[in-house]
């Protein structure tokens, strides 16, 4: 596969992700006490809003890079 059809991809999927969940959530951990053996740890959510605006431009870009892959063959 070419780097452009590759990209591509990724970007469809990314628009496809912004447009069905408004944005990409991922959980960390962050140590609040280490106090020797005894751990004491947070998990937080943070969310990465994708606006509409960036969904549709990563799809129009993402599907433009593929058919410019497939026709480079």
């Amino acid at each position: 596969m070419k780097p452009a059809t590759i990209i591509g991809i990724l970007l469809v999927i990314l628009g496809i992700i912004g447009f069905a969940t408004g944005g990409i959530s991922f959980t960390h951990q962050k140590k609040v006490v280490d106090a020797g053996p005894i751990q004491i740890s947070h998990q937080t959510q943070d969310t990465l809003p994708l606006s509409p605006i960036l969904s549709a431009g990563s799809l129009i870009a993402g599907v433009g890079l593929i058919v410019v892959g497939a026709k480079s063959r």
